[in-house]
């Protein structure tokens, strides 16, 4: 059970590894500027291979569908709702999640996004066992990744399914042959991601630069601001010892912008025109002034 591109090298390598009897995903949904209806990743590996793939749109199909399916074990990562207690009850070996944080921390919907938001230096992947909670479940293995400067939601989350998807299958085996204890995780330290709002998209230029700057990175390629009443979307930078009144562009060759502590240098954009850019670019084409104000609308 998954539905978007992260779950895919964790399908590829069940795929490889044990018989998949069919694959759960949300519906097609549209897509690009001629919302044209799109299967999920999932989805299309799955025909690939010749595999039976069910989309249900509600939680009373759902039921039916797995206990005609019967499977032995149901394998969920990013579904993308949570399961009603008649699904957990069916396979013999349980509803086995892989969660892309070192639960408990980082429960919930985005946990990519707010872990780089956060400003955190490592992040991971857990393999759990699902219960009723939300990613409340007993801990079946964990492995830590290091969060690099550079990282951002894209390359993070390739890295994390990317790992996260041999973890599963090493961790799977070990579990169907009896040699995993099942570890109950620590309520009381428990965090949340919640799902990323839209308000949250425009950069608050109040904040300090090291917290822009995870913004930023957390969502990518999405934050955005404001230049004489366009909006343009800010895809990499980084912090830089400069002061000066927040939102206000500090220098006239790089495109240094002031925060509520330090300021950004802002090393590739999208312009007001769609265009890909770096900060210098942005400069040379657009002569923005001296101590102009990106907070305009």
């Amino acid at each position: 059970m998954g539905t978007p591109q992260f779950a895919v090298p964790s399908l590829e390598e069940l795929i490889k590894h044990f018989e998949v009897i069919g694959i759960v995903s949300q519906p097609d949904k549209p897509a690009g500027r001629g919302k044209k209806l799109t299967p999920p990743p999932t989805k299309v590996l799955a025909q690939k291979y010749g595999i039976s793939v069910y989309q249900p749109e509600k939680k009373s199909e759902l039921i039916p569908l797995v206990k005609d399916l019967n499977p032995e074990c149901i394998v969920v990562v990013a579904y993308g709702k949570i399961l009603p207690k008649e699904v957990l009850e069916v396979p013999p070996y349980g509803v086995i999640n892989l969660h892309a944080s070192l639960l408990p921390k980082y429960r919930g919907a985005a946990p990519i996004q707010r872990v780089l938001m956060a400003g955190e230096k490592e992040t991971g992947n857990t393999v759990m066992l699902v219960n009723e909670e939300m990613d409340a479940g007993d801990i079946l293995s964990q492995e830590v990744i290091k969060i690099e400067e550079e990282d951002n939601f894209y390359s993070l989350s390739e890295k994390l399914a990317k790992s996260g998807a041999k973890l599963l299958v090493k961790t799977l085996k070990e579990w169907f042959g009896g040699k995993i204890k099942p570890t109950s995780q620590n309520h009381k330290e428990a965090t949340y991601a919640p799902p990323i709002q839209r308000e949250e998209l425009r950069i608050c230029w109040n904040a300090s630069a090291e917290s822009v700057s995870g913004r930023i990175r957390g969502l990518y390629p999405n934050a955005y601001t404001f230049f004489r009443g366009n909006r343009i979307k800010i895809l990499r930078a980084k912090v830089v010892d400069v002061e000066g009144y927040p939102g206000e562009i500090q220098d006239t060759k790089k495109f240094i912008v002031a925060c509520g502590e330090k300021s950004l240098e802002i090393l590739e954009l999208i312009s007001p025109k769609g265009k890909r850019m770096t900060g210098e670019e942005f400069m040379r084409g657009y002569r923005p002034q001296l101590f102009e104000s990106l907070n305009l609308q």
